[in-house]
């Protein structure tokens, strides 16, 4: 059945559109369509944006803050870790999907469409990962995941976790993780990197390694994961995942970084609700914000993203997978706030995760694409952002998900109706 969409705002059109969706697909988007026989939908004038993406998750660590030995005292990356490593032995698959299918569900109703979740392979049963790959199949109507076969206690720190990586890409992973700054020394840092490239090319897989997640200054394995991907030719294929240790280190070094960044053609994702929270402990003051250089990454042409990363597990006690809500905390975090920046802001959490998860062809708002989009309640990209927007309607391939009333106050003061 044809759906004609009216009267939508979109980014940086200049007038209204209309949106004809045919068999799950777009097939014109125009200032005015005709369409016979086709079920029309007046928008009002409402921004219509494509799904937002979530392109860095644990889903098989949701909702696992309160459980028994799972309280992190210090706030720390690695004193999570290290809870996580102590309690992670009596999660089943059941209740990783219990979990999983909650968080999912907050995600998908704050408008998330795409989802890359990291499964801890660091586990002789692979339980999580097993688990994640029967949801992804079952949940695929609703939502895209990806999964990345990660060694939240690293390839070479954990017993055989190189291999059981590799195990995690033969039964049917997405994409290759690491996490070279939590391995026991540099050399095996470095090792991991170059594991995590080699399985790659071996596999045709994606990577998506944490990546100099400290505020140490001289955790720079992105230099060494930027080379090799570059030599090898799949740098739109990688990602480097947080990358704080960016923010410290010293002007010269990082804004050369920057050039190799955009030649190799990396991908960065920054967490800005965790590591602002996780980052900086040791700190007095001056007191350092924990993320990566997004700002300066963007204008040095380089694709960055935002993501939820953590909802209520050992290294985050809060989050829920509303993405405006990462995107609000980022651009204040971050300084970027000018009316230019503020009007483009929704790509950090739409097209650049697109880009990130590698999904272009079948993403986007365009004829022959996918019909998956959102309908927020504001009438411009600044509004949205200004006011917080909630979703009035999410659609995805041509099927609505659901839809939303807006909300309405009654006042006897007309100022406040």
């Amino acid at each position: 059945m044809k759906k004609l969409y009216r009267n939508a705002t979109l980014i940086d059109a200049k007038a209204p559109q209309d949106l004809l969706v045919e068999e799950g697909k777009f097939t014109a988007i125009a200032p005015h369509i005709e369409a016979d026989a086709a079920e029309t939908i007046d928008l009002g004038g409402r921004l219509v944006v494509p799904p937002y993406v979530d392109p860095h998750l644990h889903l098989d660590y949701v909702y696992t803050a309160r459980g028994e030995g799972a309280t992190n005292g210090t706030g720390t990356l690695f004193e999570g870790i290290q809870r996580w490593s102590e309690t992670k032995a009596g999660a089943s698959s059941e209740e990783i999907k219990r979990r999983a299918r909650q968080a999912v569900r907050e995600e998908v109703r704050a408008g998330v469409q795409y989802i890359r979740t990291h499964a801890d392979v660091t586990d002789p049963s692979l339980t999580a990962l097993k688990a994640l790959l029967e949801l992804r199949e079952e949940l695929k109507d609703i939502v895209t995941i990806q999964i990345v076969s990660f060694p939240q206690e690293g390839m070479y720190a954990y017993p055989h976790g190189a291999e059981l990586v590799e195990e995690g890409l033969r039964l049917g992973a997405d994409c290759v993780g690491g996490i070279p700054h939590y391995e026991l020394a540099r050399e095996f840092g470095e090792k991991s990197v170059h594991k995590a490239v080699e399985l790659a090319v071996k596999y045709d897989k994606l990577i998506d390694l944490h990546c100099d997640e400290t505020d140490d200054d001289q955790s720079r394995f992105v230099e060494l994961l930027t080379a090799l991907v570059y030599m090898e030719g799949i740098g739109e294929r990688t990602t480097a995942s947080h990358t704080c240790s960016l923010g410290s280190v010293n002007n010269a070094y990082a804004f050369r970084m920057m050039a190799n960044f955009r030649r190799a053609g990396l991908n960065f994702i920054s967490c800005p609700t965790e590591n602002i929270y996780l980052e900086g402990r040791q700190d007095s003051y001056p007191k350092r914000r924990g993320l990566t250089r997004v700002k300066e990454l963007l204008a040095a042409g380089v694709n960055v993203c935002f993501a939820q990363d953590s909802i209520e597990d050992p290294w985050y006690p809060l989050g829920n997978g509303n993405m405006m809500n990462i995107l609000d905390h980022g651009i204040h975090i971050c300084q970027m706030m000018s009316f230019a920046e503020i009007d483009h802001a929704l790509d950090l959490i739409t097209t650049n995760g697109a880009r990130t998860l590698h999904i272009e062809d079948t993403y986007g708002l365009a004829p022959g694409k996918d019909a998956s989009f959102l309908v927020l309640d504001a009438p411009s990209p600044f509004e949205a952002i200004r006011q917080r927007a909630g979703v009035l309607r999410s659609v995805r391939r041509g099927e609505e998900l659901f839809t939303r009333v807006p909300a309405q106050t009654r006042s006897k003061y007309d100022l406040l109706a």
